[in-house]
């Protein structure tokens, strides 16, 4: 049987600042996010299956972007862990959901998370394809697994 490739898209808002840049991106502000997730595989083909002729299920693939990736980010503040204690502080005591993340939260190191996390996530016979990260309406990274081998 072919080779079939599924997406889902979903959408989250989420705050960023980037540390030590020199643009207007140093600063908070906040994107609404859109997500593109593009498996592939082989559908499934046992007549007696009720997911027969199936990739993978939509809602599971849903609920696995939603328990790893959006419930995690959406409405946070994600920031570089590598911002003095004072800074963590203050957002810690006045903010509620911020995510200190181990590299410069751009859309770029956010692919490259997203991926790891997905990857570990998927069933054994489904690979991650591709993802597409849109941060503005002009603008937007992606992320192929042929180009990370």
């Amino acid at each position: 049987m072919s080779k079939i490739r599924i997406t889902k898209r979903f959408t989250f808002e989420m705050a960023h600042a980037l540390l030590g840049y020199d643009g207007l991106c140093k600063n908070i502000h906040g994107h609404s996010y859109v997500l593109w997730v593009t498996i592939i595989g082989t559908p499934l083909d046992e007549l007696k299956n009720p997911k027969n002729g199936m990739l993978m299920d939509f809602s599971l693939l849903s609920k696995m972007i939603k328990s790893h990736i959006i419930e995690v980010f959406d409405h946070a503040l994600l920031l570089n862990d590598k911002n003095t204690d004072e800074v963590k502080n203050v957002f810690k005591h006045h903010f509620e959901k911020v995510v200190w993340v181990s590299y410069q939260p751009t859309c770029e190191n956010l692919l490259n998370d997203f991926s790891q996390k997905i990857m570990n996530q998927l069933p054994s016979d489904v690979s991650l394809f591709s993802l597409k990260l849109q941060e503005t309406e002009t603008s937007y990274a992606e992320w192929f697994a042929e180009d990370n081998v």
